[in-house]
Order: structure tokens, then C-alpha cells, then sequence
């Protein structure tokens, strides 16, 4: 048995959001990456690719997401499963949005087009 602390959640902030990571390789050894993102009203983040399929549950406000060209709105309550390599988009609404997410350990984030500059977002280490 592993327990990560309230005391012990990391934090990650970028232009898009804010990310509270509750557990990882790095923070309690887990597989698989638990975090929270936290974004502002309006503030729509980058399009960009994760090479890994990743599970997010919309906990608060709403997001408008575009997944490889589908568009959906997503509401307290709702699920979205992203699959390995699609690009993707979110744009919070009027009162931003909190999420819970999930996906494998090793997971990399990359921009369009630049296939070859991955990287692994610190909320998932």
C-alpha cells in the first residue's frame, strides 16, 4: 500500500491551466498518472498530441474539446476517452473547468508537426 499526502500533491501551471498531480512514477510509484486540471474561463490551450490514450472526467463547468477535426461539449459529469496520437484541443467556457485525468506512465506530449521534440508532461512523471 502506497499513500500519497494532500500534503504531497504537485502542481503544474502553464498558459492553459493549472495541473495537481495526485499521484504518478514519480509521487506514490503508481502506473498510471493521476492529476487535475484546472482552467481558467476562455483561456483555450494549444493544439497538441499525446502519444498514449489518456481519460478525462469533467468535474466542473464545461469544455468545448476538438478531437482530430470532432468537435464536443463536455459538462460536469461526462467522460471523453482520448485516443493515442489524436490531436486535440480544449476550450473552457464561461466559467472554466476542472477535470480528473488519467492515462499510462511514459506518456509524451508533442505539438503538430514536431513529431521528433517530445516530451513528458510533468504532471504525468
Amino acid at each position: 500500500m502506497r499513500i500519497v499526502r494532500s500534503t504531497e500533491s504537485r502542481r503544474s501551471e502553464t498558459p492553459a491551466a493549472v495541473m495537481t498531480t495526485f499521484a504518478s512514477p514519480d509521487l506514490g510509484g503508481a502506473a498510471a498518472p493521476l492529476w487535475k486540471v484546472e482552467a481558467a474561463a476562455e483561456t483555450a490551450g494549444p493544439v497538441h498530441h499525446i502519444d498514449a490514450e489518456q481519460v478525462w472526467v469533467v468535474l466542473t463547468g464545461d469544455v468545448a474539446v476538438t478531437v482530430d477535426g470532432a468537435y464536443a461539449d463536455l459538462a460536469a459529469g461526462d467522460t471523453i476517452v482520448i485516443a493515442a496520437d489524436a490531436a486535440r484541443q480544449f476550450a473552457p467556457g464561461p466559467d472554466g473547468f476542472t477535470a480528473i485525468c488519467t492515462g499510462p506512465a511514459g506518456m509524451r506530449a508533442y505539438m503538430p508537426g514536431k513529431e521528433d521534440a517530445k516530451m513528458t508532461p510533468p504532471w504525468t512523471a
